[in-house]
């Protein structure tokens, strides 16, 4: 996923820039001048708070297939989980000086980490022997599963079987 941020000054829309670069219209933007406009930023991870990262990262690395790609063995105990790519997606820490969130009281439909799956309906019974929990199931029109449980802490975790998976799954 690409951000644009951070506005800079204007560049002329099109034709040869004051550099004499040559420009590619996009719509009334021109790519080179968007470049110059804003600064492009990639999503690297999201970060919870939780009581224990050690067991956590270790429920998700054992029965979610993620892999401990940095930790930190002192306090807070920092573990970045990426997917089977190699890719980032989550910190988890423990760290007193600010609130662990009661996860398990929380609405999923505030905040959840989603994973794909092709078979929901059995990831689900699966990972209810295992500690999670069902919160509920919602089946789409267009074929679509998405089951939301909670993992042994209370965070919500969307399992995502859909008839057209996003690009890369």
């Amino acid at each position: 996923m690409l951000v644009a941020v951070r506005p800079r000054a204007a560049k002329p829309e099109g034709g040869v820039a004051a550099n004499g670069i040559a420009t590619r219209e996009l719509g009334s933007l021109s790519w080179r001048c968007f470049q110059d406009l804003f600064l492009l930023m990639k999503f690297e991870h999201f970060a919870l708070n939780v009581a224990d990262v050690r067991a956590m990262a270790r429920w998700y690395v054992e029965h979610l297939g993620f892999q401990i790609a940095r930790r930190r063995e002192d306090a807070p105990y920092t573990h970045f989980l990426a997917d089977e790519t190699g890719r980032i997606v989550i910190e988890l820490y423990t760290n007193p000086a600010a609130l662990i969130p009661n996860y398990a009281n929380q609405d999923p439909l505030v905040y959840h980490l989603a994973v794909f799956t092709t078979d929901a309906r059995a990831e689900q019974q699966r990972l209810e022997k295992i500690g999670a929990t069902l919160y509920f199931e919602d089946n789409l029109p267009d074929g679509s599963r998405l089951t939301m449980m909670r993992d042994p802490w209370g965070v919500p975790l969307q399992l995502c079987q859909r008839s057209k998976p996003f690009p890369g799954f």
